[in-house]
């Protein structure tokens, strides 16, 4: 049996508004396995990030709080640790890639000097020994003139080149997981492709674990071992990349499925499918399954109370009335208990 590396349990996180504390996730829980990619994938605005921060314990310093839940990682409870024990952690035994390169780097300093800082931090190296290998990280991500551009600053290199140091940073101790949100969103199509590729690379040649953030079910059909579908604050189907994908069960996560060009049953090359409406704010929820309003199945239930995880596979599970009347379908969690069906 495969070791767990991280285990998120029932993860709720939220945010102090002027109408009072509003989850941004949800009793989320997800597993990871040594060497596997799990791709966290939905709309903007469905709390893929703010999962990703939760994980890191950087949501502490967004103004969030983690109000309840466990996120254990090789059997170490973060969620538990104080700040100053997350220092020896994070950008060391799990480190991060942010959304948008540009920001992620200091301007003022050399991308080779923000690579090394990273080593004299957590892996004590000299101030040669950090250089030296801030360079050969620097090849490893597959920047050509290594050396010539880890004197350079973050200004004079492209968008594509940024987000590969932005990489190399995260790579530099080694990290058994690394988190990479929406990596390729401010990069064009033919760089995406040159960034997935690489990640997908280094996993195997590192062995480390990947939570992969994305929108993209194009992206996650390619990369990922496994999926968890997320909708406005929560989980509503995971399951291997083949289960989700020949047994797509929620309406969400087929809609969309349907939204890819090419897919059965869904967009054309003339015509782009849509799931109809927006997603709810996270402080107006609707009554029942958050997804009744857009559902094209809705049912009166669904309306009035909240699904609970029915398991329809080994690994897949989702959150979803429909599979109330199946047969060896059992259900937990939610606000509709927890009974076999």
């Amino acid at each position: 049996m495969a070791q767990k590396l991280l285990e998120v349990r029932n993860l709720t996180t939220g945010f102090m508004t002027e109408k009072g504390f509003v989850k941004a996730t949800d009793r989320i829980s997800i597993n990871i396995e040594k060497g596997q990619t799990l791709c966290l994938v939905g709309e903007s605005g469905s709390g893929k990030s703010v999962t990703s921060l939760s994980i890191m314990r950087l949501i502490d310093y967004a103004g969030g709080t983690i109000l309840d839940g466990k996120i254990e990682f090789k059997g170490d409870d973060l969620a538990a640790k104080k700040q100053d024990q997350m220092k020896n952690i994070r950008g060391n035994k799990i480190a991060m890639i942010f959304q948008d390169p540009m920001s992620a780097l200091n301007p003022v300093f050399t991308v080779g000097e923000q690579i090394a800082e990273s080593l004299r931090l957590h892996q004590n190296k000299s101030g040669d020994e950090a250089w030296k290998e801030a360079i050969d990280l620097l090849k490893l991500v597959g920047i050509p003139a290594a050396e010539m551009r880890a004197k350079q600053y973050p200004h004079e290199m492209s968008g594509g080149m940024c987000q590969r140091v932005v990489i190399a940073i995260a790579l530099a101790c080694k990290p058994e997981l690394l988190i990479a949100d929406e990596p390729t969103t401010a990069l064009d199509v033919t760089i995406q492709a040159q960034i997935l590729e690489l990640l997908m690379r280094l996993k195997e040649e590192l062995g480390m674990a990947i939570l992969l953030i994305t929108h993209d079910m194009g992206v996650a059909a390619e990369v990922a071992d496994h999926i968890a579908v997320m909708y406005a604050g929560a989980i509503v189907e995971q399951g291997t990349v083949e289960e989700i994908f020949t047994n797509p069960s929620h309406p969400y996560t087929i809609g969309l499925l349907k939204s890819i060009p090419g897919f059965e049953g869904g967009s054309s090359e003339k015509e782009l499918y849509t799931i109809k409406g927006t997603i709810p704010g996270l402080g107006n929820l609707p009554q029942g399954c958050r997804f009744n309003p857009r559902c094209p199945h809705v049912m009166d239930k669904c309306r009035q109370v909240e699904p609970g995880d029915f398991k329809i596979g080994n690994e897949h599970t989702t959150k979803c009335w429909l599979f109330e009347d199946k047969p060896e379908v059992t259900v937990s969690g939610g606000t509709g208990g927890n009974t076999n069906v």
